[in-house]
């Protein structure tokens, strides 16, 4: 007699056979213990079916339902939602040496290395200096901000997720799809990128773009359907790239300023003199912030990878300090040096466009020197840092979407997870924005990728202003119940004044963006068409983000703000034994040699 069993094993289930199956012997001189006979076999699977089956739903994950509907299907429970995120069905394989190459070269990519030119052609070298200085000052005090609330709550959707909570069910809804849009948008912007720094080595256009689009879509996708822990090592991989690319540039800098180089003698600082430090005086260093928040943008995907690490109360802390030295060295850093070796009124820094790398910076000092091999070299890394961008984007986008699915505020279908933990759909559906990369080889792929860009533009802003916000109401509202901040078990380093000066600052970056828009540099010769049309194309994520928080504040009819006394600091939160584990690193520390203690106290 031969019997099917089902045999479940964590996510996949396997087909077994029981074969030969006997009644019970007794034996009669024995106490009349039973013995069995029977034999398990279990039936090993191909790989094809084991490929197949990882594919489908994880139905071993229980995710909570939306919030609870009432007669006109438009309630909205904040609790629900909140504990959807908690019980997300995404896989926690994200380590600690993943985290810290997102945190230190994950977002390394145009912004830096080619958006930086057009900054520097408009504000100056000072001006690159102190604008994306006083942004790196206001992104550290945020991604701690961040921080502390991720390591409590490592929830989907992080960010939107704490917006939800802490602020407004209606914001959070708006935080979320504007942060899902800014990378939807960012993923074909960054392919066409890659496929015109083709155009450094293919002069002559002897292949069309979509050729070496349809390569980087390919393969970028591909390493996102290898799930959260093939993007963690393709990060790792592509981050160590950059991060050895910059630190050669820098090195390689400062060689070159002090006469090193084959062409030019000493440099020092003329070009600081002549043409000078400034160009367009405090409008040119306004317009240059939007540019450095441009640059910036991704460094909070720490937050967004906490749902999927596996120790994200170890992690998560050394990764937020690891954002400072990305902020000094490979922005702030690699910049001054760029500024003492490219005047800002180079003819080639008027090329301007996210995709062009004839236009980087980085490119242009190589080739004064006159090094033949380099910018060749600077150009790999160049596309690299451009794949790494738009495998981010996937990855931002489609944990955003799955977020919002779970929180009752997207489609449902976004809410598939397979049983490896990718959220297909939505992986889905981030992917297929791709194909408007095909639209390299039309002629109107200047005018779509300005409107693509300005979809994108301020998104940063809003979402780095909502964290430093949610994070002051999570502060408030733990003060408001009474609980120690010693039962935290990250504490931001600036604090709740980081979080103020942090907000404080996206708002003057939103009040200079607003005047430049509206009065760019010689905005007298563009007439009122052209004055209209800058103003949107530089500030089209504010209306699109107060369409999206209005109409969903009229359709659920909810409170505008939720009062401290009804901030939920329970549902989702990691229950974690905080004065155990303190006790158990200042044990840790004090065997800790004394350069391990330097280095951790800053690392």
């Amino acid at each position: 007699m031969r019997n099917r069993v089902e045999v479940r094993s964590d996510n996949d289930v396997e087909k077994a056979s029981v074969s030969d199956v006997q009644a019970p012997s007794y034996r009669v001189d024995s106490s009349r213990e039973p013995n069995y006979g029977a034999t398990t076999e279990i039936l090993p699977q191909g790989p094809l079916r084991r490929l197949v089956d990882s594919f489908k739903r994880d139905e071993n994950q229980s995710v909570t339902p939306r919030g609870a509907i009432g007669a006109d299907g438009r309630v909205y429970d904040p609790k629900n939602a909140a504990l959807a995120t908690a019980t997300t069905a995404l896989h926690r394989n994200l380590k600690a040496r993943h985290l810290q190459m997102i945190a230190i070269g994950g977002s390394i990519g145009t912004g830096l290395f080619i958006a930086s030119g057009k900054a520097l052609n408009t504000g100056g070298p000072a001006s690159i200096v102190i604008a994306f200085s006083l942004i790196g000052v206001m992104l550290y005090c945020t991604i701690q901000a961040l921080g502390e609330m991720a390591v409590v709550f490592p929830v989907a959707g992080s960010f939107s997720a704490y917006s939800t909570r802490f602020l407004n069910p209606s914001w959070g809804f708006a935080m979320g799809w504007n942060y899902a849009l800014q990378w939807l948008v960012v993923l074909p912007l960054e392919i066409i990128g890659a496929s015109i720094t083709i155009n450094f080595w293919d002069e002559q256009r002897h292949y069309p773009h979509a050729i070496f689009i349809t390569v980087f879509l390919v393969l970028i996708t591909s390493i996102n359907l290898f799930g959260v822990k093939g993007y963690g090592e393709a990060e790792f991989v592509f981050a160590i790239i950059k991060i050895i690319a910059v630190i050669g540039y820098i090195i390689m800098g400062i060689i070159l300023n002090i006469g090193g180089g084959p062409n030019e003698g000493y440099i020092g600082g003329k070009y600081w003199s002549n043409p000078g430090a400034f160009n367009n005086g405090f409008k040119g260093l306004c317009s240059v912030f939007v540019t450095a928040a441009f640059a910036f943008a991704g460094t909070e995907l720490v937050g967004l990878a906490a749902a999927e690490t596996a120790n994200p109360r170890k992690a998560l802390p050394t990764a937020c300090k690891q954002v400072f030295w990305r902020i000094t060295l490979f922005y702030i850093v690699s910049l001054l040096i760029v500024g003492l070796l490219v005047p800002y009124d180079d003819p080639r820094l008027l090329q301007s466009g996210s995709a062009n790398s004839a236009a980087s910076p980085f490119v242009i000092s190589i080739q004064n020197a006159g090094i033949e091999i380099l910018p060749s070299i600077m150009n790999v890394v160049i596309l690299v840092a451009v794949l790494s961008v738009g495998n981010s984007s996937i990855f931002g986008s489609s944990r955003t979407l799955a977020a919002l699915a779970e929180q009752g505020l997207g489609p449902n279908c976004l809410r598939y997870v397979d049983r490896k933990g990718r959220p297909l759909v939505a992986i889905g559906v981030a992917s297929s924005m791709g194909f408007l990369a095909y639209i390299a080889d039309s002629n109107v792929e200047g005018e779509v990728l300005s409107w693509l860009l300005a979809l994108s533009g301020l998104s940063s802003i809003f979402t780095w202003g909502s964290i430093c916000l949610a994070h002051i109401r999570f502060r408030a509202a733990w003060k408001f119940q009474d609980r120690p901040l010693a039962d935290l078990p990250f504490l931001s380093q600036p604090g709740v004044v980081g979080s103020w000066i942090g907000f404080g600052f996206n708002v003057i970056i939103l009040v200079a963006q607003f005047w430049t828009g509206a009065f760019p540099v010689g905005y007298e010769e563009m007439g009122v068409s052209g004055q209209v049309k800058n103003f949107f194309l530089a500030y089209l994520a504010a209306p699109v983000i107060l369409l999206f928080f209005i109409g969903h504040k009229i359709y659920t009819k909810g409170i505008w703000y939720i009062p401290i006394d009804k901030i939920d600091l329970d549902t989702g939160r990691r229950d974690l034994n905080t004065k155990e584990l303190v006790l158990e690193e200042q044990a840790e520390r004090k065997s800790w040699p004394k350069w391990k203690k330097i280095y951790k106290l800053f690392c």
